[in-house]
């Protein structure tokens, strides 16, 4: 959560905690510093590559039949329109700048992998940057790896959408808190009703989320009245509700209507 002119990306820290976890960075975040120090903390990444990063090709990682376009010692972004392979699997030298010491800021180097799928509708590449290896996982594999960060995009924009988490107009920390928590908690109760209504429908029904979503906001109130039946709780009486909340608190304090009445009407003469 950050303010409207703070990015969310200058709040991402690397450390000890990276160690085993993979990563999914949009081009927001892209940074080969951060790449790096995501490798240097034995975690894992995988970005899409800038369209203005063109780092140098060290080392092709897969091998072709006849006569394929050399592509080590050179530049990734230069070379990628004259090839047509299915595939680019290389690994790549970047520079960038290392953090501030005793004022100072050294260069340094890095080798990542850069894989390309080849996307035949477009008749271009989707170019991943990463630090997967290669026996483990094929070009196929980062492009599905990558295709899940969708699942966050949505998820972020079901919060903001429905649970309001978009903007907050408060600067109270304690109260951005409460909201927030709120919105979680209704999504884990959405996403538990969804998986009920998901084992009781018939097979070949889908239920999109964001869909979902709008549909359990809708009849908030109904659920509501529905678990609260379920835990013995007695509805409140509604006239009386309507009469506390409604009534005028400051008897001192005339209504429009009541200060327009009195002054439209006509004067007695003594």
């Amino acid at each position: 959560m950050t303010d409207e002119k703070t990015h969310d990306s200058t709040l991402f820290k690397t450390g000890s905690w990276l160690q085993g976890r993979l990563v999914l960075f949009d081009r927001a975040y892209f940074k080969y510093r951060r790449f790096a120090l995501i490798d240097e903390n034995d975690g894992y990444f995988v970005s899409r590559l800038k369209e203005n990063a063109n780092p140098l090709i060290t080392e092709e990682l897969r091998e072709w039949r006849g006569r394929a376009i050399p592509l080590e010692g050179k530049q990734i972004h230069d070379v990628v329109d004259d090839i047509s392979r299915k595939y680019i699997d290389v690994e790549v030298e970047a520079e960038f700048k290392r953090g501030q010491y005793e004022g100072t800021r050294s260069l340094d180097t890095k080798r990542f992998r850069v894989v390309g799928v080849r996307d035949s509708d477009a008749d271009d590449y989707h170019l991943y940057i990463t630090n997967l290896p290669r026996d483990e996982f094929f070009p196929e594999d980062l492009a599905t790896l990558y295709r899940c960060r969708w699942e966050v995009e949505t998820l972020f924009r079901e919060l903001k959408t429905q649970y309001e988490l978009d903007e907050f107009n408060t600067s109270d920390p304690d109260v951005v808190k409460i909201l927030l928590y709120a919105a979680l908690l209704s999504l884990l109760v959405s996403r538990e009703l969804l998986d009920l209504v998901t084992e009781q429908a018939d097979d070949e029904i889908v239920f999109p989320p964001e869909r979902w979503a709008a549909t359990f906001r809708s009849h908030a109130q109904l659920i509501l009245q529905e678990l609260g039946e379920y835990l013995g709780y007695s509805p409140p009486p509604l006239l009386e509700r309507l009469i506390e909340d409604a009534q005028k608190i400051h008897q001192q304090r005339p209504i429009l209507q009541e200060t327009l009445a009195t002054a439209t009407q006509p004067r007695c003469e003594s």
